[in-house]
């Protein structure tokens, strides 16, 4: 019996769309934000170390996990428009779609084994574990303009990020649990370990395990993808003659060059800020235990979760009535004031204030970001390609933005000056946007 595809613009595909967020978000939650730098560093506490030997010199933890987050992001940079090229021009996208989700999944998985003796397979993991995150949300970010007509992508994009919260949360809280009460769901540590790590490691295998179930749902409706008509020889290099291709039409797409400039500046802030707010929290906050750090900034982070529920859909409305360049500029004055703020956070409310704040802005900012491009995209069948592009621009962001708050950082002695300076970053981001003409 044949399969009837769902048409675009209909709830089912729309939803079917959305539900990805739902599936994978759990990654950028307990794994990048929550859970594994708490792991992390109590993997190097337990051991009372603060170096471990790898490739032949010493390194510290903080230095060594940073260098293998920024190789995984320029891998990811250098990928993705090779993938979505290929992908555009055999008309396949959905299996690279699924390759990437299966291969962020396991690695997921392959954390539950991530120790001090095996930090050569543990940081493979995580380094695959981004990989595969990051290319899979790219190509679903791609189906946008071919799920939904242009007045729907604003709803529906802030939908998706709506229940990727929600999902995320969920899981989290049943982490949380599991991590806090140990011995109620059974969990017996490890020789020479601790209940409470082994419980962390449980909850990476339940990550690969509800993103690859959860996006079933997804596979099953989105379309394969379109196929470019022309050549299909070397398709490797057409892969990347896509992306030149796509680099030449921007000359012509005005509006949408520079939408793009300013979206590369303000998200070089963004996404720093979403990488390093744990680590921020832990080194700059006054905590009075070990326990309460743990709890807080689990706690911290589901504040934001929960509250950008809110700020994604309060962002959707406002694009809706004052369209969505204005409400992007204010959004990036918004992040501005939080950044000031955060400059003086001490004590821990202070903290959770900051998280609430940050909550508000980064659903709203990441959701209207990625409607706004694909409403500014020509006519074009080749949406896998331009949204390499988008996912290119957001990733060097993050390598420069990251490389530049470290530096600043280390130069200053001081978080809260790295801090300070991104908001110069919104500012400009924000003064960039004003040239876009949001029609």
């Amino acid at each position: 019996m044949t399969r009837t595809l769902a048409i675009k613009g209909s709830k089912k595909l729309l939803n079917a769309w959305a539900f990805y967020d739902w599936a994978n978000s759990v990654y950028s939650l307990v794994i990048a934000s929550a859970i594994f730098p708490i792991f992390y560093g109590a993997l190097f506490r337990v051991a009372e170390i603060e170096k471990v030997v790898v490739f032949g010199g010493e390194i510290a933890r903080a230095p060594l996990i940073s260098y293998v987050t920024s190789a995984a992001f320029v891998f990811i940079a250098i990928i993705t428009p090779l993938i979505s090229g290929v992908a555009d021009y055999l008309g396949n996208k959905k299996v690279f779609m699924k390759f990437f989700c299966y291969l962020g999944g396991v690695s997921c998985i392959g954390l539950y084994w991530f120790s001090l003796e095996n930090i050569y397979i543990g940081l493979l993991c995580y380094f695959f574990g981004l990989v595969g995150f990051w290319v899979s949300f790219a190509i679903n970010n791609s189906y946008l303009p071919d799920v939904a007509f242009p007045e729907q992508q604003d709803r529906i994009s802030a939908k998706g990020f709506s229940m990727g919260y929600i999902g995320s949360v969920i899981l989290l809280l049943f982490n949380l649990a599991m991590v806090m009460k140990p011995d109620f769901f059974n969990i017996v540590s490890d020789e020479g370990g601790i209940a409470e790590v082994k419980a962390m490691k449980y909850s990476f295998v339940s990550v690969g395990i509800w993103w690859i179930i959860f996006a079933q749902y997804s596979f099953y409706h989105l379309p394969k993808g379109h196929r470019k008509e022309g050549e299909r020889t070397n398709v490797i290099l057409n892969g990347f003659k896509e992306l030149r291709d796509v680099w030449h039409q921007l000359g012509e797409q005005i509006k949408l060059k520079r939408y793009l400039v300013a979206f590369f500046v303000y998200s070089m802030a963004v996404q720093t800020v979403m990488l390093i707010a744990t680590y921020f929290g832990e080194e700059e906050i006054a905590w009075g235990t070990d326990s309460e750090r743990t709890t807080g900034l689990i706690v911290s982070i589901l504040v934001i979760q929960i509250v950008a529920i809110l700020g994604a859909t309060v962002t959707a409305w406002a694009s809706k009535n004052f369209g969505n360049i204005k409400t992007l500029i204010v959004v990036n004055a918004l992040w501005i004031i939080i950044c000031i703020y955060a400059y003086f956070v001490i004590t821990p409310m202070d903290f959770y204030i900051a998280a609430g704040c940050v909550g508000i802005v980064m659903g709203g900012i990441q959701a209207l970001s990625r409607s706004t491009y694909s409403k500014f995209l020509p006519e074009t069948t080749d949406t896998t390609s331009f949204f390499s592009f988008y996912d290119v621009a957001e990733k060097i962001g993050i390598i420069i933005g990251t490389f530049l708050y470290g530096f600043v950082a280390q130069f200053t002695g001081s978080m809260r000056n790295a801090i300070i300076f991104l908001g110069l970053f919104f500012l400009i981001g924000m003064l960039l946007l004003t040239r876009v003409k949001d029609k």
